[in-house]
């Protein structure tokens, strides 16, 4: 027998949610949107993931951009696609939604002849459906005669593998050509037709999961109990009711005199944001436990702790809680109803459900703007040419970062916009500044609203922030300097930004092995918890211990340390890179003048062509990469 591997692949639709981000008003009145992977099943191969089971899916997205948005996104979920498949004909779906009210959640489904329903019995691998505990599959895939043929062969796979058939009714009328588009919110229409081809299929589940709504169309009555009934009477499947806030109802049996008299666990007081995706939650939650053979009431708990999480959230899939998540909410329960403001909650959730993983990062910082332009104008040379300049310190990059190498790179966006656009790929860590260069106290380069300022960004550009700091300065100063870095903070929360923060203690002023590990103690008292730090290349490994025990005490998630160059020589950086050796925290270096300086004076005063610039940048680069990774070696 083939070996399980995976615990659930999910099978149907896949989208991409348009989420408006005005909430309150009609869809007509939306001005911008959030983009997000959609469809059921995908939803619950994050969701699951997220909590630690081994997922993968099947389905068919478009040979475009939206698709291989979803095909990204999914693999930096750790969820299995490679039995996702790239429709060169058909469009990936859309779906538009905005949230009106926690009742009114109007949305547009966009799926005439869409990817997913081109999903056909030869796209279904029975190898690869026997090495899941269980296969998931969704109403919606009954609807057409090809994807239902495909559904039905998925069912005759699993059978055949002893693999488990799990059922989400997913019932949405309109995607069975019951109701008009602008109806896409309604959830139920009886329809003899579509019950009997529920019921077609309810012998062959092992897990069947729906809300009142769904129960009523595949039992084919609106009396509860009554389709409970008829559903028990064609399948042995264990049965769990949905009912939102009043929690969830199991069935492992027979069903009892009255609704209530099943297996039930209390939903959990929150307040409901958005209603959308808290279905999939719930599932993602119930299979974490039944998947793990916990008992009934505590795959109950699971599902209606991970739904309330998620129906107090903007969005589906990237609302869906990490298993560390999830057992700090059952644990410690919430400071608040308003999910979303529970600041001890939304932390565990920004840093346990990061996309991509960074244990190594060789960074070239050339985000310098000041520096370049001192350089140019006493040179002579206009300062136009410093984006030239630029465009040559990200080729020689490219060149330099080859195989075994983490590459990042620090770039402005006033004259590194065309290097950052050559960088930005999705293979490289890239960071890039906001702070107005050498200010004391800290300035926002682009003003007050950085927030607005980093929506413009890629998702995945790094704000960073460099912050001259140091534990004995001036109360007013601190204040006003803690007071801005809480509000970047803040922005980067509610925007979904990395922030990497940059801390030098000023030229000049009096410092020791615990200087630095003193601000950053400072700093976490704010309540402000970056997710990168960038420090100076200290020699004292004193001082790296003591830095490395104020993080791991404060943030056990950050992502760790880069260290700076300061224009240091070779040396002074290598003696910086082995001090820090011995300290996980220091995940690598972001180090600019020490390598581009010289080709940058020489490049502006004509004495070297691009050529010969960009070979000096890249020597240099890797210069600092071997002494990177040779730290070790006293």
């Amino acid at each position: 027998m083939t070996e399980r591997d995976l615990d659930i692949i999910c099978i149907g639709r896949s989208s991409v949610d348009l989420y408006g981000e005005q909430v309150g008003g009609r869809l007509e009145d939306m001005k911008s949107f959030a983009k997000y992977v959609g469809g059921c099943p995908t939803n619950i191969s994050v969701g699951t993931a997220r909590l630690g089971l081994k997922s993968g899916v099947i389905t068919r997205v478009g040979n475009e951009q939206l698709g291989r948005f979803i095909v990204e996104t999914l693999a930096r979920e750790g969820v299995d696609v490679s039995q996702v498949s790239f429709d060169p004909e058909r469009l990936t779906a859309l779906v538009v939604l905005g949230i009106r009210d926690k009742d009114t959640i109007p949305h547009i489904f966009y799926r005439a002849d869409c990817a997913d329903m081109a999903i056909r019995p030869e796209n279904i691998d029975c190898a690869f459906v026997a090495r899941a505990q269980a296969v998931l599959v969704t109403g919606t895939h009954l609807s057409q005669s090809g994807v239902e043929a495909a559904t039905r062969k998925a069912i005759a796979c699993a059978k055949n593998a002893s693999t488990k058939v799990v059922l989400d009714i997913d019932y949405r009328p309109v995607l069975w050509g019951l109701t008009g588009h602008e109806a896409g919110e309604n959830r139920f229409v009886a329809d003899d037709t579509i019950s009997a081809r529920f019921q077609s299929i309810l012998g062959d589940c092992d897990l069947i999961v729906g809300t009142e709504e769904e129960i009523h169309i595949a039992g084919s009555t609106s009396d509860t109990l009554g389709a409970l009934r008829r559903i028990r009477d064609l399948t042995n499947a264990t049965l769990v009711l949905k009912r939102g806030a009043n929690g969830c109802i199991a069935f492992p049996g027979e069903i009892p005199g009255k609704i209530d008299d099943g297996v039930s666990a209390e939903g959990f007081p929150v307040e409901v944001y958005n209603t959308l995706g808290a279905g999939d939650g719930f599932m993602s939650g119930f299979l974490r436990g039944w998947l793990r053979e916990e008992p009934l009431e505590t795959c109950c708990r699971f599902g209606n702790a991970c739904g309330a999480i998620v129906v107090s959230r903007h969005g589906c899939a990237p609302a869906s809680p990490s298993w560390v998540e999830l057992c700090g909410f059952l644990e410690h329960g919430t400071a608040t109803p308003r999910l979303r403001e529970d600041r001890r909650l939304s932390h565990l959730h920004r840093v346990t459900t990061r996309s991509r993983d960074w244990p190594e990062v060789c960074a070239i910082a050339f985000d310098h703007r000041k520096q370049l332009e001192d350089i140019a104008d006493r040179l002579g040379a206009g300062r136009e040419r410093i984006s030239a300049f630029k465009l040559l310190v990200a080729e020689a990059a490219k060149r330099t970062a080859g195989a075994g190498v983490m590459r990042g790179a620090l770039i402005d966006g006033v004259y590194g916009a065309a290097a950052l656009a050559m960088l930005s790929n999705g293979d490289w860590w890239l960071a890039r500044p906001l702070e107005k260069p050498g200010a004391v106290p800290l300035e926002f380069e682009c003003g007050d609203n950085v927030a607005i300022e980093m929506q413009s960004w890629p998702a995945d550009h790094v704000a960073k922030c460099l912050v001259f700091y140091h534990p004995d300065d001036p109360q007013d100063l601190r204040h006003l300097q803690d007071s801005r870095m809480a509000t970047l903070y803040r922005a980067c929360v509610d925007t979904g930004r990395e922030l990497l923060l940059e801390i030098i203690p000023p030229p000049g002023s009096p410092t020791d092995e615990t200087t630095v590990a003193k601000a950053l103690t400072l700093i976490y008292g704010l309540g402000i918890f970056p997710d990168w730090w960038k420090l100076p290349p200290d020699t004292d490994p004193r001082a790296w211990q003591a830095i490395s025990e104020v993080i791991e005490r404060h943030d056990p998630y950050c992502r760790g340390i880069v260290i700076l160059g300061l224009e240091a020589t070779p040396e002074t950086l290598k003696r910086g890179f082995q001090a820090a050796a011995d300290f996980p925290l220091c995940k690598g270096f972001a180090v600019g003048r020490s390598i581009f300086q010289g080709p940058a004076e020489d490049w502006l005063s004509g004495k070297i062509e691009d050529e010969i610039a960009v070979e000096e940048i890249a020597a240099n680069y890797r210069q600092v990469i071997d002494l990177w990774q040779n730290r070790g070696a006293a």
